[in-house]
């Protein structure tokens, strides 16, 4: 119940996602095409491969909640951090062609761009949907520990700074017009998509090395290892932790280590600590599957404890 519970959630958060996508998309080719501005047609590409992602996105959260199977014995999350990373390939191949086709039509003095009020329409559309849609995704992503959901979050997000540009490129288009001294700014449509091209480079090739690092089971780099250590150093019975070693599964983590303690203790009060130990564990790495192999200390650290004692 607990897992079709979670998986709702998510996949209600990821479907609003492709409900969103699908109408900005449609709206800024239309315009974009209408008007001959390569800042919203650039948009408009931006937001198909939001719409692609966001579809990945709906799919992946659905597999990646799914219960461990025989087939798979660690789950299905790291289907999450292959749909992230995908996502991130095709934001930065629209990149190349946005950046491509600026630099043509600042070479090119021939194309004109139209001005108009439905220029300005889609794009303030566009930037009261992406905070409404990065909010709730980002809630979402943060409640359940979702890279899919967030890398969704990040591309509505990234989409309100760049609809930003678009609309200062074309006032910039529009006073160009107005004032025959400043007609230079009329290339403001082309450079506003050279600016949109560079925001998404960046924000893509963040999103797609912290996908990549998850996928090669990279450790968390927050210091969970260090407080992991000092927590489990710190209970009582527990001589030594060593091998300790974490990995991030979609939402999960596991955690592996090593541990020694008395050989003379009882399996149930060796149970006990190990059982400590998982708490502790769980306190700062939430969701974990953790294994714990017991060893008994060794005879020359035994007598070293207790010639200290």
């Amino acid at each position: 119940m607990k897992y079709q519970g979670v998986q709702k959630e998510k996949s209600s958060a990821a479907l609003s996602s492709v409900v969103a996508a699908v109408g900005l998309t449609s709206f800024k080719f239309i315009v974009g095409l209408v008007t001959n501005s390569l800042g919203i047609l650039a948009e408009a590409a931006h937001s198909a491969l939001d719409l692609v992602a966001a579809v990945m996105t709906f799919f992946a959260v659905r597999v990646a909640d799914k219960p461990a199977d025989r087939e798979h014995p660690f789950g299905h999350g790291k289907v999450e951090n292959v749909s992230a990373l995908f996502e991130t390939l095709l934001l930065l191949a629209t990149s190349g062609w946005i950046i491509y086709e600026a630099i043509q039509r600042l070479r090119s003095p021939e194309l004109e761009v139209e001005v108009s009020i439905w220029s300005f329409l889609v794009m303030g559309t566009s930037i009261v949907v992406d905070v409404t849609r990065s909010r709730m995704l980002f809630a979402a992503a943060k409640k359940h520990n979702s890279q899919a959901l967030e890398a969704d979050a990040l591309h509505f997000s990234t989409d309100i700074w760049s609809s930003s540009v678009v609309i200062l490129g074309l006032i910039f288009v529009l006073l160009g017009r107005l004032f025959p001294g400043l007609g230079f700014l009329e290339k403001g449509d082309a450079i506003a998509a050279l600016v949109v091209a560079v925001i998404v480079v960046f924000v893509s090739g963040e999103l797609g090395m912290r996908s990549i690092h998850a996928l090669m089971d990279a450790a968390p780099g927050n210091g969970e290892h260090d407080r992991i250590l000092k927590e489990v150093r710190r209970i009582k019975g527990i001589s030594n932790v060593h091998a300790v070693r974490i990995r991030s599964v979609g939402a999960g983590w596991f955690v592996d280590m090593h541990v020694t303690m008395d050989g003379e203790l009882t399996l149930n009060e060796s149970h006990a600590l190990t059982e400590k130990i998982e708490r502790k564990v769980k306190a700062i790495l939430p969701k974990s599957d953790v294994t714990i192999h017991a060893e008994p200390i060794e005879p020359e650290q035994d007598s070293k404890r207790g010639n200290r004692n």
